[in-house]
């Protein structure tokens, strides 16, 4: 296991361990609807249900073992704007899973794609992963285009292939490559 040195550094970002003091700035995009709308049985979470959140992403700080989540927030100035991670699917096969929420508000700037770059880079990098790998709702175009950007392929399109809100849904599955990660031109 390659330990993670903290904060990293992204040209206006810093990502580190979400901490307990990060509650205003999570519970700020985790009480809106547009933002849990994508996820899975999620709802627009009250205080003290963002508390609960931020204690398990806190605890979220290094990949251990095969399984493990890390999150970190994402910091421009001094407000958490969002946040991204990686889950260690298989440590036989060097995979991982990518995940990012991010406050609107802060959207448009592209700071989701250099967050996620930044521990792509890291995971690509250090950490030594060969495949990442990040998982969509169809119907979630702007988590779609930020895989895309990230220059992730679309590999497939799962029809009705898990439940979402009780209805069947599609899921968009997008991966790229150490090698590919690396190839891509800067910028």
């Amino acid at each position: 296991m390659t330990r993670l040195t903290y904060p990293l550094r992204t040209p206006r970002l810093l990502l580190r361990p979400v901490t307990a003091d990060d509650i205003d700035d999570v519970h700020a995009w985790q009480r809106r609807p547009d933002v849990v709308r994508w996820m899975r049985g999620a709802q627009p979470r009250t205080r003290e249900q963002s508390r609960a959140s931020v204690a398990a992403m806190a605890g979220e700080d290094a990949l251990r073992v095969e399984g493990d989540c890390l999150t970190l927030a994402a910091v421009a100035g001094a407000r958490v704007v969002g946040a991204v991670e990686l889950v260690w699917r298989s440590a036989a096969d060097r995979t991982a899973e990518l995940g990012y929420v991010f406050h609107p508000d802060h959207g448009g700037r592209g700071l989701a794609t250099e967050a996620a770059s930044g521990l792509l880079d890291w995971g690509f990098g250090e950490f030594g992963l060969h495949r990442v790998v990040a998982r969509c709702h169809a119907g979630n175009e702007p988590s779609a285009r930020l895989a895309t950007r990230l220059g992730m392929r679309r590999e497939a399109w799962h029809v009705r292939s898990y439940r979402f809100r009780g209805e069947w849904a599609d899921q968009l599955v997008f991966a790229v490559l150490a090698d590919e990660w690396r190839a891509r031109p800067e910028g």
